[in-house]
């Protein structure tokens, strides 16, 4: 129907163009953000997901810092124990230079004197060997809680047992040995043997935990990637495939606005008539 007051097609046309610039506007937006979900309103449910996914991956890679922390504490410790077992290997050489007769007692004076050294020197390392003000190698009942998990459970954390490497614990009870004669440093000798065993089992303590939080880092590692490629196929933006809706989108809103002037034109043809 030829109309003046309304204008059908004009109204249709506009209506049409409308709806296609809100298309592109959402285009534009995903192309550049890159989301495909910039808001609640794209997708719900996937952006409730996406969240998620997002806090698990984060807690992922901050517990894999963790570890690798707990790698450096390990090593600080493990490393202070290397430097305690030269310090008994000289020890125990001193020991075995001693425990012959051969030595005047000023020689031996001298020996023993270097032999008393190195003791507290074991003492000092123990004391002041320490990670962010945790001390790691004078307490035996110590233990690090190290946390690298999503969740509260013994799955995710590993609790370290720290050393105590200090002359006086058992096993490395030199406090009060000498090797001033023969006799006292034929003594020291089994006690070093002692001494030197246990401070290996200290070390490798240490490397076992190393070696437990070396593989956890690498599990956590996988777990944050997979989690990250899923939470890019909810939340990202198909590119190729936006682009394909953006370019329909284009062609949509040019042939909209050609109508929508076609459609204003169609008056005309009534005013044609009132002549």
């Amino acid at each position: 129907m030829l109309a003046i007051k309304n204008n059908l097609m004009a109204e249709n046309a506009s209506r049409a163009v409308a709806t296609t610039y809100d298309a592109l506007a959402k285009s534009v937006e995903r192309l550049s953000s890159g989301l495909r979900i910039n808001g609640a309103a794209d997708d719900a449910a996937g952006l409730a997901v996406r969240d998620v996914l997002r806090a698990d991956i984060q807690v992922l890679r901050q517990g894999a810092r963790n570890a690798q922390d707990g790698i450096s504490m390990l090593q600080t410790g493990e490393g202070a124990l290397a430097v305690v077992d030269e310090l008994l290997v000289r020890m125990k050489e001193l020991a075995e230079q001693a425990a012959t007769e051969s030595y005047t007692v000023d020689q031996l004076a001298i020996m023993n004197d270097e032999f008393q050294a190195m003791m507290e020197e074991i003492d000092r390392i123990a004391a002041a060997t320490t990670f962010n003000g945790v001390e790691l190698l004078s307490d035996a009942a110590a233990t690090v809680h190290i946390h690298f998990g999503t969740s509260n459970t013994a799955n995710d954390a590993l609790d370290v047992t720290l050393v105590d490497a200090t002359t006086a614990v058992t096993g490395l009870n030199l406090v009060g040995m000498t090797i001033t004669d023969s006799t006292t440093a034929q003594a020291s000798l089994a006690a070093l043997d002692l001494a030197i065993g246990v401070n290996a089992g200290n070390r490798a303590s240490f490397g076992y935990a190393m070696n437990r939080l070396d593989h956890t880092i690498s599990v956590i590692n996988i777990q944050a990637e997979n989690l990250v490629a899923a939470e890019s196929r909810i939340s990202d933006v198909d590119v190729a495939s936006e682009m394909s809706t953006l370019t329909r989108n284009q062609v949509l809103a040019q042939a909209g606005i050609a109508m929508l002037a076609q459609a204003n034109a169609m008056p005309q043809l009534a005013l044609m008539l009132l002549q």
